[in-house]
């Protein structure tokens, strides 16, 4: 690896730390992100312990179907399925975010599909029913806003195609 490789930021739930909403991670296991963590590219980071929630916590949702633009523009909160408003701090664990992959020199950025923050082919409705939908969550939209190039957990290939064309 030259000095001039991409870092790329990865939700810590992908790199195994037991940061979700559970207490669990969700280990990624795939031979790309093994060749990154040996080329020291992968930065991994939490958005929503940044932003203040704790570990475990409840599952939230962004409501009626909104997505991560939405909550930035104020017309939709993020809830957690006990009811609690916890928008302020998605929104402030995806400004630590972009900071952070700033500092890091991060121009990509691999998050968890289906999260309030990371989703960013599917995120759920908010009706806590498992109803998944496509949009992005306010971690992904607040990247993509930075100039970050944000792929999912599923897109490892379009991720690893632009990373190496950038190295």
């Amino acid at each position: 690896m030259t000095s001039m490789s991409p870092k790329i930021l990865i939700s810590a739930c992908l790199l195994g730390r037991p940061v979700r909403y559970d207490g669990r991670g969700k280990p990624l296991h795939d031979p790309l992100i093994e060749r990154w963590k040996t080329e020291d590219r992968l930065v991994g980071f939490c958005p929503e312990q940044a932003g203040g929630l704790p570990t475990p916590r409840p599952p939230a949702e962004i409501e009626g179907g909104m997505n991560g633009d939405d909550v930035l523009a104020g017309r939709a909160r993020v809830l957690e399925v006990t009811g609690g408003d916890v928008t302020a701090e998605f929104i402030e664990g995806g400004r630590q975010t972009v900071a952070f992959a700033r500092a890091q020199d991060c121009r990509f950025a691999l998050l968890i599909d289906g999260s309030p923050s990371c989703g960013s082919g599917f995120i759920y409705d908010g009706s806590f029913s498992g109803t998944r939908h496509p949009g992005f969550g306010v971690t992904a939209a607040l990247m993509r806003q930075a100039g970050i190039e944000v792929f999912s957990n599923q897109q490892l290939d379009r991720l690893a195609a632009r990373v190496d064309c950038t190295a």
